[in-house]
C-alpha cells in the first residue's frame, strides 16, 4: 500500500495525466518550501529551537532551511517580547522581505504584549506589521508552533496569485504605512 505524503490539488485526472490550475500548483509548491526567518527575542525563541530539533523536526513540513537574511525568507516568525524601540527594526526587516511574505506571531508577547503591559513593550506586533497567524501560549509548545506553521502552509496553499495585487491587500499595507 502506497503512502500519500501530500494531498494533490483539485484538478482533472485521466489515464497518464493530471491537470490543475496554475494557482493550485504554485500554492502547493510554495506551501511545502517555506523559508522562515526567526526573529526571536526571548523565551519563545527557546521553544522554537526545540521545534527545529530532532524530536519535533520542523523540516518535515518543508521549512528546513532557516534564512537569516530577510531577502531570502518568505515567512517572518516573530517570537518573544518586542520593545517599542524594536518596532521600526521589525518593520524594516519585514519590508526587506520579497513578496509574497507571511508573518507568524509566536507567543503571547508577540501577539499582545503578554504580561508586559508597560510603556516600553509593543502590545502586539500587529501594531507595526500585518500578521497572518497567531500562535498562543506563554511560551507556546513546539506542537503549537508546528500547528502555526501548518496554518501558514494552508494559507499559502490556498492563496490566489492575484491576491497580492488586489486593492484590499494594498489597503492593508497602506494602513501600516507601507507603500
Amino acid at each position: 500500500m502506497a503512502v500519500k505524503l501530500v494531498e494533490s490539488p483539485e484538478g482533472h485526472t485521466g489515464q497518464g495525466f493530471f491537470a490543475t490550475s496554475l494557482d493550485k500548483a504554485i500554492g502547493l509548491a510554495r506551501a511545502n518550501s517555506i523559508w522562515p526567518l526567526p526573529f526571536a527575542t526571548s523565551c519563545c525563541g527557546i521553544e522554537f529551537m526545540a521545534t527545529m530539533g530532532a524530536h519535533y523536526d520542523l523540516a518535515r513540513f518543508g521549512s528546513e532551511r532557516l534564512s537569516f537574511s530577510p531577502r531570502q525568507a518568505d515567512l517572518l516568525m516573530v517570537m518573544g517580547t518586542i520593545a517599542k524601540k524594536m518596532g521600526p527594526v521589525l518593520k524594516q526587516v519585514y519590508l526587506q522581505m520579497a513578496e509574497p511574505r507571511w508573518v507568524l506571531a509566536v507567543g503571547a508577547c508577540a501577539s499582545s504584549g503578554g504580561i508586559f503591559d508597560t510603556y516600553s513593550v509593543l502590545q502586539g506586533i500587529d501594531k507595526v506589521i500585518p500578521v497572518d497567524v497567531y500562535v498562543p501560549g506563554c511560551p507556546p509548545t513546539p506542537e503549537a508552533i508546528i500547528d502555526g506553521v501548518m496554518k501558514i502552509q494552508e494559507l499559502v496553499k490556498n492563496e490566489s496569485l492575484r491576491r497580492r495585487n488586489s486593492d484590499e491587500y494594498q489597503q492593508l499595507l497602506n494602513s501600516y504605512g507601507i507603500e
